[in-house]
């Protein structure tokens, strides 16, 4: 009787400590959370603060008057508010569908086929990784000059196309930089080094090519990593700046980052309501595509760590 006692009360002990133990967990994770996306509810607040209100001590936590002020200043200031928008999406659009296709094609052949030096390449693609963006930031740019230039020869007699060759000219300054990236190319290479080799060697039995191969097997089978490389591909590019900056050559050509960092100065300095809006209305979209593909994110995520 008192042993059967004595377990029970072990055993209360023990559901005790481990609720104890699910509930600090859980309060670590519920501030952890919260930290991290008070930035994210800041810029929102402060951006449907009236301006007249933003600059308020101690700041308040709800706006007491939430308006959209703040945003339709924002739309009068930067009357090309939406070509900027439009130029970000179809910059990060192709810059990310071309970023995940090379990646893929490179993640492939590091995984799967062996050639000659393909070890020694592929720790030079790596340690790529060490050199900051910062240093190529003027060879970029010398690199792209002279194809520039060599263009603007190649099409000095065709008038007619000059408003083509300009558009091509500074969204490609911008998309041919990031057709490939390190981290891409590493990620896909441990997800598809996971692969079974034996579906490879049955498509190759039956007569496949190589693009046979990968496009109908590695491809499909790789989709939550392709997932997630894009995800990582459409925020960098879409948020980019310093690049942006540096070679669009023109306004309209302007990305919604580099169009809106001039408006938010004035004679009177920086007019923060302007930049939390415009931060906000830069923001919507890349939350939205971050939800919309935040399954295939989890899975890759997932089946990395199961796999890995």
């Amino acid at each position: 009787m008192f042993a059967a006692l004595s377990r029970r009360r072990t055993a209360r002990q023990r559901l005790t400590s481990g609720l104890a133990l699910k509930a600090f967990i859980y309060s670590l994770l519920t501030l952890g959370a919260i930290v991290s996306l008070f930035p994210l509810y800041w810029m929102f607040n402060t951006a449907f603060t009236p301006g007249s209100e933003v600059i308020k001590l101690p700041p308040e936590l709800i706006p007491k008057n939430p308006s959209l002020e703040n945003f339709s200043l924002v739309v009068k200031a930067a009357p090309n508010i939406w070509r900027w928008g439009a130029n970000t999406l179809f910059i990060a659009l192709v810059t990310m569908g071309l970023h995940v296709l090379f990646d893929a094609m490179s993640g492939y052949a590091f995984a799967k086929r062996r050639f000659p030096g393909s070890r020694i390449l592929f720790w030079l693609v790596i340690a790529a990784l060490m050199i900051p963006g910062q240093v190529t930031l003027v060879p970029l740019y010398i690199m792209i000059s002279d194809m520039r230039q060599v263009l603007t020869e190649i099409t000095a007699g065709w008038p007619q196309h000059a408003m083509v060759m300009e558009a091509a000219s500074n969204y490609g300054a911008v998309i041919l930089p990031g057709l490939a990236d390190v981290i891409g190319i590493f990620l896909m290479k441990q997800f598809i080094q996971t692969l079974p080799s034996e579906l490879e060697e049955a498509a190759r039995i039956d007569g496949a090519s190589e693009l046979g191969i990968f496009t109908r097997i590695i491809l499909p089978l790789s989709a939550p990593a392709l997932a997630v490389n894009a995800i990582f591909a459409f925020q960098r590019y879409w948020n980019a700046f310093l690049w942006p900056l540096v070679v669009l050559q023109k306004q309209e050509y302007y990305t919604l980052q580099v169009g809106l960092s001039f408006v938010y100065r004035s004679e009177f300095g920086t007019n923060y309501g302007l930049l939390m809006a415009g931060a906000a209305m830069a923001a919507i979209p890349m939350i939205i595509f971050f939800f919309a593909f935040q399954r295939y994110f989890m899975a890759g995520i997932r089946i990395g760590a199961l796999k890995g």
